[in-house]
């Protein structure tokens, strides 16, 4: 098989929804109200999808979306009449997915039986919740917020919607757009924090000798000053997988991005530090910019009576959560959303575990902070 000229995953799913999906449901159940979009996982979903995505799970699906009655009523028929009749390629893709046994991971194969699509049918609450873990539709509480790792509301707030008719994607979207104030405010300081447990370690395992944890710590370090960069910029941070491509994205990047390669290739401690030292400040004075707190001093300075060059960023988390006016989210414990906390893959694309460890984290916290 010839490999078709690449199209954009996104495009891809429009053009298939238009030309092909919604011709067959028409003549399968003529006039049912249904919306048609393309979210969820996939790089194509975040705009990073490039020809060497077509290797697995990328190519003609989208999700049809219907009414929890209509669903069940005519999902079935629906998806049967989908496989006789969607055409066998489109654009030149094919239009069936094989699975690979690698946990049901699907591919793109050529097929003469019906097609194997991934046209998924499905009512707007169940696929909300098996995604999120609630459905948007209805008000989004702080437990939903923090329980939902940020490469999850990117994928539901990223992606495309190619048609509403049930009027419901739209709000659903808009909802979770970005946090609200002052959880805004409350994610941010918690970043913060995380800098701040371990600014002063890339000096200190340098100062032992230990050049390797050193690097090891900045590297850590830098990983959560991309995340916060995203977070300043009201983004919502991807997985490491496009981490570096979303945070290029940012107004901060082309002078960050020198000061981190910088960083990671250093060959000493000294030189880490430095690099880092000038990243720190890059951001503290972005963060002055943005007038969410008052001024903070932006100039990096000694680690307490120890010699090493740290920008002592739990000032940033002070002067953050001090603005926080929701007295539910003042009386959190300085420990963020999940994913601030929580870094197994396992974990984090399920989100019954991602509730769960919110939860028990959340409430383990607030219990010591009252204690």
């Amino acid at each position: 098989m010839t490999t078709p000229a690449f199209i954009p995953g996104l495009e891809l799913s429009r053009r298939f929804y238009l030309e092909a999906v919604r011709p067959v449901l028409d003549q399968a159940v003529p006039g049912i109200v249904h919306s048609a979009a393309r979210l969820g996982s996939g790089s194509e979903v975040l705009g990073f999808d490039t020809a060497r995505s077509a290797d697995h799970e990328w190519g003609p699906r989208l999700q049809i979306f219907l009414s929890r009655e209509d669903t069940a009523r005519h999902g079935t028929r629906i998806t049967e009449a989908l496989a006789d009749r969607l055409p066998k390629f489109f654009c030149g893709y094919p239009t069936h997915f094989a699975a690979t046994g690698e946990a049901g991971i699907g591919v793109m194969r050529v097929t003469d039986g019906p097609v194997q699509h991934r046209v998924e049918v499905t009512s707007t609450g169940a696929w909300f919740t098996a995604h999120l873990g609630f459905d948007p539709r209805r008000d989004v509480t702080l437990a939903n917020w923090l329980a939902t790792p940020t490469q999850r509301l990117a994928e539901v707030t990223g992606g495309a919607v190619f048609h509403d008719g049930l009027g419901q994607l739209a709000p659903a979207r808009a909802r979770l757009a970005w946090y609200p104030d002052d959880l805004w405010l409350y994610v941010l300081a918690c970043q913060w924090q995380r800098i701040a447990q371990e600014e002063a370690f890339v000096g200190r395992c340098g100062e032992v000798g230990d050049e390797l944890g050193s690097a090891v710590v900045a590297a850590r370090l830098v990983r959560d000053l991309m995340r916060l960069c995203l977070l300043m910029d009201r983004r919502y941070p991807p997985y490491s997988k496009w981490l570096g491509s979303a945070f290029a994205l940012t107004p901060q990047a082309t002078a960050l991005t020198s000061l981190f390669t910088a960083a990671l290739a250093a060959p000493d401690w000294h030189l880490r530090e430095q690099h880092l030292a000038h990243a720190y400040e890059s951001i503290a004075t972005w963060h002055n910019q943005l007038a969410l707190t008052d001024p903070v001093d932006p100039a990096t300075r000694p680690y307490h009576s120890r010699p090493y060059q740290v920008l002592r960023a739990e000032r940033l988390t002070t002067a953050l959560t001090s603005r926080i006016t929701d007295p539910a989210i003042r009386a959190l414990p300085t420990i963020g959303a999940v994913d601030q906390f929580v870094d197994s893959t396992d974990v984090l694309s399920r989100p019954e575990l991602t509730r769960a460890a919110s939860h028990a984290t959340l409430t383990a916290g607030g219990q010591r902070r009252r204690s």
